[in-house]
């Protein structure tokens, strides 16, 4: 069984061992996450959840409104939106349907805010792996488009697209 809990400054050393694992640097691989300074806060516009499989971490996910969240990485975009980043630690939990499951998790908390309208995506355009889980589970391709030194696909969920979903609730 997966569950979520946030994610707190006791999970330092295992997330600063998964930033090293091949796969993920390949996911993310101009992003510093500074774990040592946003495990200690809690802002309201973010969600920083541990992803565990029967007690064992296997994952992150990172949940924020855009609209808030205080770098605006996203830029000007429409309020009622949630994104979420997510990924895998160890590269032997790939490929078992945790991501699905961990990703069903996030969305269903997403959407329990009514006015949440979508949730969008932004994985690096050559991961083909991801951008195919993201499009099997519903997400629509929207663009292209260029975040810092990253070439990003930009993907979408509505609401509509998530109510009728019925392999991931």
């Amino acid at each position: 069984m997966i569950r979520l809990r946030d994610a707190t400054i006791a999970d330092l050393p295992l997330l600063n061992h998964w930033d090293e694992q091949p796969h993920n640097i390949q996911a993310d691989p101009n992003d510093d996450w500074e774990w040592e300074t946003e495990l200690l806060r809690n802002p309201e516009w973010r969600q920083q959840l541990m992803a565990e499989l029967d007690g064992r971490p296997i994952g992150f996910l990172q949940i924020i409104d855009p609209a808030l969240e205080e770098t605006h990485y996203w830029g000007q975009i429409p309020e009622n939106l949630m994104a979420i980043d997510i990924w895998i630690g160890e590269k032997e939990d790939l490929g078992k349907g945790y991501g699905t499951v961990m990703m069903q998790l996030a969305l269903e908390r997403c959407f329990a805010n009514p006015a949440v309208t979508a949730v969008i995506i932004d994985p690096l355009q050559s991961n083909v792996r991801a951008r195919k889980f993201y499009e099997r589970i519903g997400f629509e391709f929207v663009e292209n488009r260029q975040f810092g030194d990253d070439p990003c696909a930009v993907y979408c969920m509505t609401r509509e697209v998530w109510a009728g979903i019925s392999d991931l609730k």
